[in-house]
């Protein structure tokens, strides 16, 4: 996007924002004008938990992580965030204090929209209203999900189902790539458990030539073993 205008950078970005598919151009330039660019560099905070809802932000590069803190002190992980998701709306459209902390994995780049602005465009443009309301029905499926895989699989049922969801073909294999962030702490805090134990689920679906554990990526062997290992039952 080198060249462009920050206006003409937010109106492409905005677009292609899957939750936001089908706005009409008025709707679009309204919500792009509101828009302003950040950069984080990898570790840095961009907001913490109770901290006030005062923006929403759309991760244009770069992937981040939203989570909240145990009263044990151990770090739960919300979600793990990819360019074109979007993250603060929960807290600024509830009224509420951000409910957890986000912190860049990552150089990454963002845009920030304000939250009363936000709301102001939404009572404004039914097309907007509609989009949010999908978004955020969309954040509760995926929340019941979440409840759903802590309460009822296993690490290594959870563990299964998370490489399938991430997994992609790369010159026949079906892999998930290890960022540079990537590390079995990470992954931990992601599944909801501690490093030991995540291990040693990885070990064992290994050893049952499930998958293979590599430096930059592991690879998928036995997709179909996965999904049978991810089913709760």
């Amino acid at each position: 996007m080198t060249g462009l205008t920050p206006l003409s950078r937010a109106t492409q970005v905005l677009s292609k924002l899957p939750s936001l598919s089908g706005l009409d151009a008025r709707t679009l330039d309204a919500l792009a004008r509101a828009a302003v660019p950040q950069h984080y560099e990898a570790g840095q905070v961009i907001y913490l938990e109770g901290e006030p809802a005062t923006a929403v932000f759309v991760l244009e590069s770069g992937w981040v992580k939203a989570t909240r803190m145990s009263p044990d002190g151990r770090e739960q992980a919300l979600s793990i965030l990819k360019p074109m998701d979007i993250f603060g709306d929960i807290g600024v459209f509830s009224g509420s204090p951000y409910p957890g902390t986000v912190v860049a994995l990552e150089a990454v780049d963002v845009w920030t929209i304000d939250g009363g602005a936000l709301r102001d465009l939404v009572a404004r443009y039914p097309q907007l209203a509609s989009a949010v309301i999908r978004h955020l029905a969309r954040r509760v499926l995926y929340f019941i999900e979440l409840v759903e895989d802590l309460s009822l699989r296993s690490v290594e049922a959870r563990l299964a189902n998370t490489l399938l969801r991430n997994a992609q073909t790369v010159e026949g294999k079906l892999i998930v790539p290890r960022r540079q962030w990537t590390t079995f702490d990470e992954m931990a805090t992601r599944l909801g458990t501690v490093r030991d134990v995540l291990s040693r689920s990885l070990h064992t679906l290994e050893d049952e030539r499930l998958l293979k554990i590599e430096r930059h990526q592991i690879v998928l062997l036995d997709p179909e073993g996965l999904a049978q290992r991810g089913n709760p039952s």
